[in-house]
């Protein structure tokens, strides 16, 4: 192997858990690694390559299904991208969805701190408003996500 990577240097290098890795190849994101005659897990560039677009992928949030469908997808280097980039707006609407999520949860904190007069606790609009979702200004942000 030109490249040979232990499952330390591909953790250091690809900023991943031991223990995730270990996690990819069980699932089969990445395949199983070779082994050296003491039993040691010995990767290669291209098992590297494949971390390191897993990696990127959980960064900006896809699911593990997700990725699944977009390694297939690029192990197929001729095939249409059109599959690859409904992946990738379907992921484009959960960010989003979470955005406004979060920018409400903003306001909604925003809020309850303005109105705030500093004082005791037995009269906190903070304290309050977290005791009692329906004082809440937009109660949606106490609702499971939809998406």
């Amino acid at each position: 192997m030109a490249h040979e990577y232990s499952i330390g240097r591909m953790a250091r290098e690809t900023g991943c858990k031991v223990q995730t890795i270990r996690y990819y190849e069980q699932i089969g994101l990445l395949p199983p690694a070779m082994r050296t005659a003491g039993n040691q897990r010995v990767y290669s560039q291209d098992d590297r390559n494949r971390l390191a677009f897993i990696r990127h992928s959980r960064e900006l949030g896809f699911h593990l299904d997700a990725i699944r469908k977009l390694l297939s997808l690029s192990d197929d280097p001729d095939h249409s991208c059109d599959e690859a980039d409904v992946i990738a707006k379907e992921q484009l609407a959960e960010v989003e969805h979470r955005i406004a999520r979060l920018q409400s949860l903003k306001g909604e904190l925003e809020s309850m701190i303005k109105q705030c007069k500093g004082g005791k606790i037995k009269s906190c609009r903070v304290v309050e408003v977290l005791s009692d979702h329906s004082l809440c200004h937009d109660t949606d942000h106490g609702q499971p996500d939809t998406v």
